[in-house]
């Protein structure tokens, strides 16, 4: 059944995919940012609806107090599904997320990722990719937007901590907002590059954020152990509600598994020199 609710899904999910794109070309030449934001909100919260009721596969949210009252956070979330760029959308009214500019490329949802103002990073770029995203991330929360990044650059299998990469801590250093974590357990159900989805309850748990100012060492070591340890406890509540999900657990190779890292440290490194000795961005 799970193999039939997986292609069933895919038979709604690429046509509403597909149709709406088509249905929004014009939107790219007359339509705002903002109305393409709400038009990404529609088709997304489509996605989720299907999951549930043809997946049978719904989330539930925890933690939501723990958003900034005026919007303007960086939200660091860990990442071990397709699913948990999705639900963001739903999550926060105005999303600017952290990504790789390989992505704008890609007909269609490139062309939309770029008229609704997410911040692509040009990994090839060094120094200079660091301090675009560091301005893009700047202009967005201008606009009282939340910046969503994925600080493990990949998704990882349940059970499994990626390396966090250090782009977070110069967002975090930079832009002077609180940093949200975020930790969830949707590769319980939805795992990285498999068609199989299952049903069940994904939990997504927003945590109290970590204050600005703090050092990066401290805000690095703080943000992955919170994340990584109730990520724990999240899996570990799936797996006693639905039993049937203990085989998905990581094998030795999972362990292994290879991360892509979305930003140079040793570029991080350099930047943050460059601007111990003098402001990097006119009027700093």
């Amino acid at each position: 059944m799970t193999a039939l609710r997986s292609l069933a899904y895919q038979f709604v999910f690429l046509p509403w995919t597909l149709a709406l794109s088509l249905l929004y070309l014009p939107l790219l030449a007359v339509g705002s940012r903002r109305v393409m934001q709400r038009c990404a909100a529609f088709w997304l919260g489509g996605a989720l609806f299907f999951q549930k009721w043809i997946l049978g596969l719904s989330f539930e949210i925890r933690g939501l107090e723990h958003l900034p009252a005026d919007g303007r956070a960086i939200i660091a979330a860990k990442h071990q599904s397709a699913w948990d760029t999705m639900v963001f959308h739903h999550l926060l009214a105005d999303p600017a997320y952290i990504l790789k500019k390989e992505l704008l490329s890609l007909p269609f949802i490139g062309w939309y990722l770029q008229k609704s103002g997410q911040v692509a990073i040009d990994r090839k770029a060094g120094i200079k990719a660091l301090k675009l995203m560091v301005e893009g991330a700047r202009q967005a929360l201008a606009d009282h937007r939340q910046i969503v990044i994925f600080p493990e650059g990949h998704r990882q299998p349940p059970g499994v901590a990626g390396e966090y990469h250090s782009g977070v801590a110069m967002l975090y250093s930079a832009l002077d907002v609180p940093l949200v974590p975020v930790a969830l357990n949707s590769g319980l159900f939805w795992r990285r590059n498999a068609f199989l989805r299952r049903r069940g309850t994904i939990t997504l748990q927003i945590l109290p954020p970590l204050p600005p100012g703090l050092d990066r060492k401290t805000v690095m070591a703080l943000l992955q152990d919170r994340i990584e340890a109730a990520t724990r406890r999240l899996e570990d509540e799936a797996l006693q509600r639905f039993p049937r999900l203990a085989g998905l657990l990581p094998t030795s190779s999972d362990q292994k598994a290879p991360v892509d890292n979305p930003v140079d440290t040793a570029s991080i490194e350099m930047l943050s020199t460059a601007k111990n000795n003098g402001p990097s961005h006119p009027g700093e």
